[in-house]
């Protein structure tokens, strides 16, 4: 029998996602709460279009590709606008991927530029957790003290227990019952804290206080599955720790509280015979050692279960059943050693892994990622055990994760080659395409179209300065004046006493006065308009002027940025081609030591296998020396026991 381990708070549902609710809080302006209740986003402008779309992608969870447009964004200071915004996302999503050491520099340099404490708090706190996650326990002690007091209520709670799983991971019970003690939860949040503080207390020698607090837990009502677990968990715990004090009567009370389909329920059928066992009634112990030994072997409690119930059999002095099902037992712990040695071959020939990923694609690598489907495996109720593993899940996802930089190595490497392709094609258009438009340029006379552009600009100053009101007349009027002035002349010639000329120079004064006071009446207007149509003309001819300038700069500037992306894709080459086996190297690498992770917890099943094996043989040879004493030798052996 075996004390339950310490509860370690595993992530409720959304959690796993909590590194990403920093990047989310600190980049809007909230919390985390107001996401994981669904509220509605503020508002938040963004300035830099390319910080836009890093957001775009990492809101559609293709948070690989929205790391690498950002950094690309910030090697060529495209969101400088958003710059602690852009490291906040970049730390959350590479803490995400569980690269702590890398996130905590980030975020330790946007805490010394200053960062709120709210953002400050949130980035140490989820580091912490990622750290713990990863069994780096140092590191995570590290981030944890870092912590102020600005953490939202619901995260301070969760900080707490972290804080007390740390003390307990170094067997420090005392001082995490201190902890836990200290913390203010509610009923139905503070179930997990209070869970963890009863077991500290009876692992610090409280067992009192330990004892009643999960003995509150175990009879509170729960309502979800969730909580239902805890509360079965915390009776398992309760009715063991009886069993260890010698109180078996009181075990049974606690452990007939759990469900018959709980999580904890095999546990808790073993402890319930086992119970019964140490108050000499080992009939009422076959109850549930029976129908715990119908359950599926791949269970540590039901392989025990598997010799229990001969046992208590022999304690009925039922031997013919008690060496039938010790023997019954011994064959089925030879089939299940044979087809863990079944399940061993196919994981060490890839068969496991291949059909996790095979089952369970994801179009991007990610720290979020999950087994949805399990493979096709010669016994597939082998892989509970295996896949429950913390340290077997965190060991595939870097596997997976080397799989997706491997293809994504290979894309690129072929991508080089495509974008040699467009380089040349973009050389070719550029040699044929640039001496044409050179050339209509060229057609258009912009040098001569500038000295009359600027031969207006001076007579139109000049027509100002005076005022020249002649100067803006209209066609009709500079004809009208043409005809004028043709007709000045002529009566220049005329005799002053002829009575016709004398009448004609009359109506001239007439016409030309009434002309010089329509010109003079729309000076104003047309010197406005005129002005205003000058300036549109300045504005082309200096447009018309800075695309040329623009081709002539683009005709000596882009053959060297043609080399210049050349060079760049002949360096990426190399460069490619060295991590391309590097990467498959460690995915060969990472693959050998997942199976080995997965070898090795079916080899502690092959090991009990073995031990409850050698126990089952040593009754059946008990069992027979019995059968083989003289009834006067077996009455004096009962006598002794």
């Amino acid at each position: 029998m075996r004390f339950p381990t310490l509860f370690r708070n595993p992530p409720k549902r959304g959690a796993l996602a909590a590194p990403l609710v920093i990047v989310i809080a600190a980049a809007f302006g909230t919390t985390g709460a107001a996401f994981a209740a669904d509220a509605p986003v503020p508002e938040h402008v963004i300035k830099d279009p390319h910080y836009g779309d890093s957001l775009f992608y990492f809101f559609q969870e293709r948070y690989f590709t929205s790391i690498t447009r950002l950094m690309a964004s910030q090697q060529f200071n495209r969101v400088s606008q958003h710059a602690d915004e852009a490291e906040i996302l970049r730390g959350g999503m590479l803490l995400s991927y569980g690269m702590h050491i890398e996130a905590g520099r980030i975020f330790a340099q946007l805490i010394e530029r200053g960062a709120e404490p709210k953002v400050r708090d949130r980035a140490w706190f989820y580091l912490a957790k990622i750290r713990y996650q990863r069994g780096v326990l140092p590191g995570a002690e590290e981030a944890i003290n870092q912590i102020g007091n600005a953490l939202p209520p619901e995260l301070e709670e969760e900080r707490v227990l972290l804080q007390a799983n740390l003390l307990m991971a170094r067997e420090d019970y005392a001082a995490a019952a201190g902890v836990l003690t200290a913390v203010k939860t509610n009923k139905s949040s503070g179930r997990y804290a209070r869970f963890n503080l009863g077991i500290a207390l009876i692992r610090s020698g409280d067992e009192a206080g330990g004892n009643a607090i999960l003995e509150a837990l175990g009879r509170e009502p729960a309502e979800n599955e969730e909580y239902r677990a805890l509360r079965d968990r915390a009776n398992v715990a309760l009715g063991y720790a009886a069993l260890q004090s010698k109180h078996p009567e009181l075990a049974r009370q606690h452990l007939e509280r759990v469900r018959l389909t709980s999580l904890h329920a095999n546990k808790a059928l073993l402890g319930f015979g086992w119970a019964a066992a140490e108050m000499k009634e080992p009939k009422l112990a076959l109850v549930p050692w029976l129908e715990l030994s119908k359950r599926d072997v791949s269970d540590a409690a039901v392989l025990e279960s598997r010799i229990a119930v001969p046992y208590a059999y022999a304690e009925l002095k039922a031997y013919g059943q008690s060496l039938a099902r010790y023997n019954e037992a011994i064959e089925a712990f030879d089939r299940e050693r044979k087809d863990l040695d079944e399940s061993i071959a196919a994981i060490r020939a890839g068969k496991l892994l291949a059909g996790l990923l095979e089952r369970n694609p994801a179009e991007e690598m990610g720290w979020f990622w999950t087994v949805e489907q399990l493979p096709e495996m010669p016994h597939a109720s082998h892989l509970a055990p295996v896949l429950a593993q913390h340290e077997f899940q965190e060991a595939f996802k870097n596997f997976r994760d080397l799989q997706f930089l491997a293809r994504n190595l290979d894309e690129w490497a072929e991508n080089l080659g495509v974008f040699s392709d467009m380089l040349a094609n973009r050389r070719e258009a550029y040699a044929k395409r640039l001496p044409e438009v050179r050339a209509k340029l060229n057609e258009t006379g912009l040098a001569s179209i500038k000295q009359r552009v600027e031969s207006v600009a001076a007579e139109l100053q000049r027509a100002e300065a005076e005022p020249d009101g002649p100067a803006l007349a209209d066609e009709k009027q500079r004809d009208l004046l043409a005809r004028l002035e043709r007709v000045r002349a002529g009566l220049a010639d005329a005799s002053k006493d002829d009575p016709d000329a004398v009448a004609m120079r009359e109506r001239y004064r007439l016409v030309a006065g009434a002309l010089a006071w329509q010109l003079a009446d729309q000076y104003p207007t047309r010197l406005w308009e005129t002005q205003k149509s000058f300036r549109n003309v300045d504005t082309e001819l200096q447009a018309a002027l800075g695309r040329d300038a623009a081709l002539a700069q683009a005709q000596r500037d882009e053959p060297a940025r043609f080399d210049a992306f050349a060079a760049r894709i002949k360096a990426l080459d190399p460069r490619l081609q060295a991590l391309i086996p590097r990467v498959a190297a460690l995915s060969k690498e990472q693959q050998q030591a997942v199976q080995e992770l997965a070898v090795a917890e079916l080899e502690r099943q092959k090991e009990r296998l073995t031990e409850y094996t050698t126990q089952a043989r040593f009754a059946v040879a008990q069992l027979y020396d019995r059968a083989n004493q003289p009834a006067n030798q077996d009455a004096d052996h009962a006598t002794k026991q």
